[in-house]
This record gives C-alpha cells, structure tokens and sequence, in this order.
C-alpha cells in the first residue's frame, strides 16, 4: 500500500527540517552548562544530608577500626543474628551466614556514592555481585571519602575509565530504601528491595 501524497509531503518536510535545523535562539541554554552548581568541596556532608533526606541510616568513621566498631555495635543494638557478607574485605569481620535468602542484613561496598543526589552506585563487577544489596530486608554499605563523586555523570564517566572496554553487565544506582506509591498513591518503603539502607563512610586519604 503506497504512502498518499499528503502524507508524503509531510515527511518531506520533516526530513528537510531534519537536514536544515533552525539556530537555538539561546545557545548557552542546551546543554552547555550544568543546572546544577559547581561541587562543593565537602561532598560528605552533601552526601549525608542527601541520603538522610532519602531515609537512608548515614554513619562518617574515622577509620577502618572505627567503622568495623560501628557496623558491630549496629549489629548487636538491631539483635541481627545473619549477616551475609561475600567481599573478602570484611567477610571474616561480619560474615556469620551463607544464605543470603534467609540474612537478616547483607553488607557490601560499592563503586561510587553520588553525593548531589544521596545515592550509592553499584555494580555487577563487585564481589557482592547483583542481587545482595537489594534482597536482603536490611542493605549495609561500606564507603569511602575517596568514592565520593558530585553528580550521577561524574560517577558514570569514572565507570567507564575504570571498566574500559568491559563495562559491568549490571549497573545500580540505590536512593535509600527501596519505595512505591503505587498502591493508593501512599509512600510504603521495602516493598520491592530493603526497608533500611546504612551507609558507613570511611575516612580514607586521597
């Protein structure tokens, strides 16, 4: 079935205003620059303000000590009893289970945490793999100062340095407990990952 002629100088017309675009009467409003301002330099607390607006747990460690004392202390005060944790950095220190289906909390890192938005980026590249940040009730995440990045582009760029040629199957950018307004347009947290997310932000020097 042919294309009718009125239908076909449309698209004449189309393609020739494709093929000659008219000039932005404001070319300094496309694009060209952020709307968002320049990074502060104390990305922390931008971060953590972000996160606990987002009902996320934030906790600033001094050090590795300091977090590990933290991270236990959270543990024994919620009387978690199953902790899954499979990243060979902090296994022996919290790691007390290896079903991650019946865990009452799963303990990660991540790649980046994005500090305009509070959120903590991950991969399928890490250790903890696709599925332990989200099917666990509880997420803990363990940070550092140096992961921190200002805007969700600067986390993606790094990303694509880091995994040049191989990116991650699985990219996840996780904004504080997982949450729908589906049901009676009323916000119900945990219903699609965990109900509370920690994040522990390590010290770490540049």
């Amino acid at each position: 079935m042919g294309v009718s002629p009125a239908k076909e100088n449309i698209l004449k017309k189309i393609r020739q205003a494709l093929s000659n675009p008219a000039p932005l009467p404001f070319p300094l409003s496309e694009g060209n620059n952020s709307i968002f301002p320049p990074a502060p330099d104390d990305l922390e607390v931008v971060f953590a303000e972000e996160f606990v607006k987002l009902q996320g747990r934030f906790a600033f460690c001094t050090d590795e000590k300091d977090m590990q004392q933290q991270v236990q202390k959270l543990i024994a005060e919620k009387q978690w009893t199953k902790i899954y944790c499979n990243e060979d950095k902090w296994s022996d220190a919290f790691s007390n289970t290896i079903s991650l289906s019946t865990s009452d909390a799963s303990v990660t890192g991540c790649e980046f945490l994005v500090a305009r938005t509070g959120t903590i980026v991950m991969s399928a590249a890490q250790q903890s793999g696709r599925t332990v940040s989200v099917y666990a009730p509880i997420h803990i995440c363990i940070a550092y100062t140096n992961q921190l990045v200002f805007d969700i582009k600067d986390a993606l760029q790094l990303l694509k340095e880091k995994y040049a040629g191989n990116i991650p199957s699985l990219i996840t950018f996780a904004s504080g407990p997982s949450r729908t307004a589906d049901i009676e347009k009323t916000l119900v947290t945990g219903v699609h990952g965990p109900k509370e997310v920690y994040c522990f932000l390590v010290d770490s020097p540049l």
